[in-house]
């Protein structure tokens, strides 16, 4: 059996060229004609590319947060009612020996004071408005 050169099947000198063949000369400017539509395709490409990263990708990591943000809201109120419901049952049945106003009375009292420290820590959200503005002497 006859190979090529180097051990490459037969009518081949090479089993692998170093440097691919060159392209036959064309006339001056053709090459930028034949360019134009891959040029063209790669300019859209870019600009589509750009216009993802500019308002999709934002888009997607705001709606992402605003999703897990009501998942986290609305299991915290489920559980916040469920252990509510839980320390109820509980000071009714072993500390006020059935008396279930007593144990909302406690809980009640916990939810209020909580409401006042929470109250107590919040922050002035704009100026404050100035006590004699609006009068006229």
């Amino acid at each position: 059996m006859r190979t090529g050169g180097r051990g490459g099947p037969p009518g081949y000198s090479h089993s692998m060229d170093s440097q691919p063949p060159t392209p036959p000369d064309s006339p001056t400017g053709a090459g930028l004609i034949n360019d134009l539509p891959v040029r063209g395709a790669d300019m859209v490409d870019t600009v589509v590319e750009l216009l993802r990263d500019k308002t999709v990708r934002p888009l997607t990591l705001a709606t992402r947060a605003i999703v897990f943000g009501i998942i986290v809201f609305a299991a915290s109120v489920v559980i916040l009612v469920l252990v509510s419901i839980a320390v109820i049952r509980l000071l009714t049945v072993y500390v006020f020996d059935g008396r279930v106003w007593l144990s909302q009375l406690v809980v009640g009292a916990v939810f209020v004071v909580a409401g006042l420290v929470a109250w107590s820590q919040r922050t002035a959200s704009g100026p404050e408005p100035d006590a004699g503005a609006g009068r006229t002497a």
